[in-house]
């Protein structure tokens, strides 16, 4: 694919370069003499050239005409010499940004042909991490190779993932992003890559070995039978809002990329201050692009954050065009797609609404299963998520992803130990981060020395982990929760590239931890990991009576027994002793 279509494509001959773009663009070649100009010839918004001798590892960039004083980074650019900065200089016309932005690599492209199958499968474990903050405490990894993609190949690291039998890690974002303009006055960083500037290119930080890096890292996890899953950002960009920089596509085509009210004004469905507008086909053949890409480097598919974007034109469509592109591509459809279902627009929660093959978050899972041992939520709620919420995903295979905790909110055993958020690291008088998170504190905010505080909260969280390990469909579990990490109550550490971010290796709670494993045998063992509807189950008051529909109100639980290998699975939730009991010959509780 090289003719008319977008990205660099090397030859015996050199290399032909290619940019979509509403305004004339020249080609700007880097080396040891500086910066050389190469004009390009334009046909159906397409701008290209053939140029002799060039060879991998060439620097280049791009300028339109629409301001040629920014250097533009190309939108298929899979490899940056750099990091993004931020600079005031980056968002004033007419000032020249060349030594401000990195310069893309020319690179060979990965291999094609027929993909590995997803070694993930619905109903598996998905451990989601964020790549520098989970090593960069690991003291069993060099320290040289702490915080990038490559650290994740480590065998201490894959021995811990194995032992929790983990299907397939989900990587937040690794393409290269740039801090919000708020963030360095505040000597702060954007810790956790939401915040994109081209879809392609991996950040530098995490992989100094570049896109190679993935695709040996993505080999090795394979090899011990874990898959990768990628979090992308198809939603908005770091161009921010119109105070924001010229980076790349609002230097080529602001107009096309980016959803306009009828004023022009930009519309912000998530609240970053622009929105990818993938109601236009050169939006989604970008988005595509994206996705072969890194589908060639062996990931067994994608979570896309705030997925209700991908399907507005403004509004969400559940026949969005992308769905069925994506379903008749031959590098995508046996791909495993994950959709975060909601964003900030008007109409933006659609739990339950992307496509049958999709899986999707369920937030409501998390709400209900942290309400009901709160002691404010609901048996009849609690147990309707337990097996599967099938009043959110029909009475067949369910698609939900079931979490307690993720990367934005409380940690797990946080949620246990702070009734309110503490955020004030951040740099906004603790404004930022969900205000209700159905969290509590067992009678002390924070830490706390008092044994019998401590008793409870380590029976919450147990009891927290059982009923996620308990639960019909797939679960997700955030990357340190099975050894009790903490962020000192901060919900929304996205800008907390340090100790307050990063897993705590040598402070993790070894028996926790043995518990989480524990879990993990049992649901492997025991028919847990399915998506199936339960078949011949039998649903009973904690006395063991048949459960009527009048034992539901004011429940505090119920025992599920599940036939499985010629006998019963029995799952028992008890909220009043704060006990979670998994039998089948063996029995595991959670106190």
């Amino acid at each position: 694919m090289t003719d008319g279509h977008p990205g660099v494509y090397l030859s015996e001959r050199g290399a032909r370069f290619a940019v979509r773009s509403a305004t004339p663009v020249t080609l700007c070649l880097f080396g040891t003499e500086g910066e050389r100009r190469v004009a390009m010839a334009g046909a159906d918004g397409i701008w290209s050239v053939e140029v002799p001798g060039i060879v991998a590892g060439q620097a280049y960039g791009y300028r339109a005409a629409a301001d040629p004083a920014k250097l533009l980074v190309d939108p298929h650019a899979v490899e940056l010499d750099r990091p993004f900065a931020y600079d005031a200089r980056l968002r004033e016309r007419g000032v020249d940004t060349g030594g401000l932005v990195p310069l893309a690599i020319v690179r060979d492209s990965p291999p094609t042909g027929s993909l590995s199958s997803p070694l993930f499968a619905p109903g598996g474990l998905i451990y989601e991490l964020n790549v520098r903050g989970f090593t960069m405490l690991h003291p069993a990894v060099p320290e040289a190779q702490r915080g990038t993609i490559a650290a994740l190949a480590h065998p201490a690291v894959i021995a811990h993932l194995r032992s929790l039998r983990v299907s397939a890690i989900e990587l937040m974002p690794i393409v290269a992003w740039i801090d919000e303009r708020h963030l360095p006055p505040l000597g702060l960083t954007n810790a956790w890559g939401y915040n994109p500037v081209v879809p392609m290119a991996i950040d530098p930080r995490l992989a100094p070995g570049g896109v190679a890096e993935l695709r040996d890292t993505v080999a090795a996890l394979r090899a011990a039978g874990i898959g990768v899953i990628l979090d992308l950002v198809f939603n908005h960009t770091g161009e921010s809002d119109v105070h924001g920089p010229t980076l790349s596509l609002r230097g080529f085509d602001e107009a096309l990329y980016y959803a306009h009210a009828h004023n022009g004004t930009l519309i912000n469905d998530t609240g970053t201050g622009n929105t990818l507008d993938c109601s236009q086909p050169e939006v989604r053949a970008m988005i595509l692009d994206s996705l072969r890409h890194f589908a060639r480097c062996g990931v067994d598919g994608f979570r896309f954050d705030l997925a209700t974007i991908l399907a507005r034109g403004p509004g969400f469509d559940a026949q969005a065009p992308i769905f069925a592109e994506i379903a008749a591509d031959p590098l995508l459809a046996s791909r495993v797609m994950i959709a975060e279902p909601w964003d900030i627009g008007p109409g933006g929660y659609r739990l339950g609404e992307f496509p049958a093959d999709w899986l999707e978050w369920n937030d409501r899972y998390r709400d209900d299963v942290r309400r009901f041992w709160k002691g404010d939520g609901a048996a009849g709620m609690f147990a309707t998520r337990v097996a599967g919420s099938a009043d959110v995903f029909g009475s067949g295979d369910t698609r939900t992803v079931n979490f307690v905790a993720a990367h934005d909110g409380f940690t797990l055993a946080d949620t246990v130990a702070y009734a309110e958020r503490h955020n004030q690291a951040n740099g906004e008088d603790n404004r930022d981060g969900h205000g209700d998170n159905h969290s509590w504190n067992d009678g002390v905010e924070g830490p706390t020395d008092d044994p019998m505080v401590i008793v409870h909260r380590n029976a919450d969280v147990r009891a927290l982990l059982a009923t996620l390990f308990a639960s019909r469909g797939t679960i997700m579990l955030s990357a340190g929760d099975e050894f009790g990490r903490t962020q000192r109550g901060n919900n929304n550490a996205y800008a907390q590239d340090n100790a307050i971010g990063w897993v705590d290796w040598t402070a993790r709670d070894r028996a926790l931890e043995a518990f989480a494993f524990a879990l993990a045998d049992f649901r492997a063992a025991h028919g847990l990991t399915r998506v199936a509807p339960y078949a011949d189950a039998e649903w009973r008051t904690l006395a063991g009576e048949a459960m009527a529909a009048t034992d539901w109100t004011d429940a505090p639980g119920f025992e599920l027994r599940l036939p499985h290998d010629n006998g019963n699975t029995a799952l028992r939730f008890d909220r009043q002793i704060r006990r979670v009991s998994l039998s089948h010959g063996i029995v595991l509780e959670s106190r």
